[in-house]
């Protein structure tokens, strides 16, 4: 019986080796623009020094980040001396490397020409025979160029080329680590409001845009979401694409599952995929129905005209303007979320009364944990208008003294609350001295006013504030 029990815990260990060391593509992606790739290869080595092609890596590989690892025989097989080859074969560079060498041209009308290639240019080939020198037109007058074989330093795809000094002679399963550019992922979330603006269904998409310069065929993909510190700057991608909005309300079982990974987060695909060169691919991230927000009504006029007009000592001329409308929405468990959300682009969408999905809104989020709050921007409310003006003005040796005015209008159907933002811009020491109503303190040199506003109505809110130094 103990027999058979080891017999069965040793089958049990070998299948699990067995499968965690099989030949594949393993890729990690951040969003930043770079790509971590494990590839696992099985390679013939003889006992001694091996040269080795190892092709089919990325265009935009870092050599210097190539790990390589012998899974059979880990101490006894390195790499003595490793050389990035990408020197790719084109027309121009085969011409070049045959400068003075025999080559074979056919035109478009079977005319052929056979000698020596003296020059070439864009515009014309020189090659001389025995007898003369032939200009032969390039444009689309020649058909068909040979070449006695490829010469040697040109290569048709990027290539690591390897001196192995191996110990062991046979099949060696190896494990290939490298960094690569160009790859770049990044999170795009769909909104949909309902009717009465109270909950939304949202779903969310990873968009990976790859331009390493080679695919990955059924790759285990991670995705990493974080501000990773790198040496070098990364030049950022841009990836675009559409949505599935039928999508948004379908259940279904999620295909990432997230863990924190060291200070950042790590999105892992339950499954295979292949990501080839040059596509923008698209991958459900997770999906949640009836999330519970509040629609706000934003008046801050620091985020309409800009601080500039607002230091500006003629801010008490009236300055009419609309008023924003933002959507906020906590993301925990109690409102079907709760996953730590990657930064990404987030497209609103309310229906139609024939149920037709309409696009009112976008904006961006930066990385957002568990159990914090997010406020979009949608834009700006036609039917309510505000208006700010600076009533009085008194100055004193080391004081000053300003009074203001808001005009809220609301042409709407129904009542709404305003949020009313001003900044206490002029000094660090402040007291408001006279309030037409409550406000609450945001911060050192912010207060914040609620301010019911009923339907085809105006409320105003008038305040004084006195700094000294």
């Amino acid at each position: 019986m103990k027999k058979m029990f080891l017999t069965i815990v040793f089958m049990l260990i070998a299948s699990f080796v067995s499968a965690a060391e099989k030949e594949g593509i393993e890729l990690t992606i951040y969003n930043q623009n770079f790509g971590l790739v494990k590839d696992r290869r099985s390679l013939e080595l003889k006992k001694g020094i091996n040269n080795i092609r190892f092709s089919d890596v990325a265009a935009l590989i870092e050599p210097t980040s190539v790990h390589f690892k012998s899974l059979i025989d880990p101490l006894g097989c390195s790499i003595q001396e490793q050389n990035y080859e990408y020197d790719l074969v084109s027309a121009d560079k085969l011409l070049r490397k045959y400068i003075d060498k025999k080559i074979k041209i056919v035109t478009k009308d079977d005319k052929p020409y056979e000698g020596i290639l003296m020059s070439y240019d864009g515009a014309n080939i020189v090659i001389s025979d025995d007898n003369n020198l032939s200009m032969v037109t390039r444009a689309d007058n020649i058909r068909d160029i040979s070449f006695p074989e490829l010469p040697e330093g040109l290569i048709t795809k990027p290539t690591l080329m390897w001196q192995i000094d191996n110990g062991k002679a046979g099949s060696h399963l190896t494990e290939v680590s490298y960094l690569t550019g160009g790859i770049n992922w990044n999170a795009d979330y769909v909104v949909v409001i309902d009717k009465n603006d109270k909950n939304i269904d949202l779903s969310g998409w990873v968009t990976i845009d790859n331009k390493s310069g080679v695919s990955y065929k059924d790759a285990g993909l991670k995705l990493i979401a974080g501000d990773v510190h790198r040496a070098q700057e990364q030049v950022p991608m841009s990836a675009s694409g559409g949505y599935m909005l039928d999508e948004v309300k379908r259940e279904k079982a999620p295909q990432f599952e997230e863990k924190a990974f060291f200070e950042y987060h790590m999105y892992s695909l339950q499954r295979r995929t292949t990501v080839k060169d040059n596509q923008t691919k698209q991958i459900s991230l997770l999906s949640a129905a009836n999330v519970p927000i509040n629609k706000l009504f934003i008046y801050d006029p620091v985020d309409y005209f800009g601080w500039n007009w607002y230091y500006n000592e003629d801010n008490q001329t009236t300055k009419e303007q609309k008023v924003k409308v933002k959507i906020e929405l906590k993301n925990s468990k109690e409102n079907n979320l709760g996953m730590p959300l990657p930064k990404g682009r987030i497209k609103v969408y309310k229906a139609d009364t024939d149920a037709s999905l309409q696009f009112i809104g976008e904006d961006k989020i930066d990385h957002t944990p568990k159990d914090e709050k997010i406020r979009l921007e949608i834009g700006d409310a036609f039917d309510v208008v505000g208006e700010r003006k600076r009533t009085s003005h008194r100055q004193g040796e080391r004081w000053v003294e300003d009074s203001y005015e808001i005009s809220l209008r609301n042409h709407k159907e129904s009542d709404i609350e305003v949020n009313v933002v001003e900044h206490m811009w002029r000094y660090s020491n402040w007291k408001i001295i006279f309030n037409s109503q409550d406000y609450t303190k945001k911060d050192a040199q912010t207060i914040e006013f609620k301010a019911l506003v009923p339907k085809d109505s105006e409320t105003k809110i008038s305040y004084t504030v006195k700094y000294w130094w």
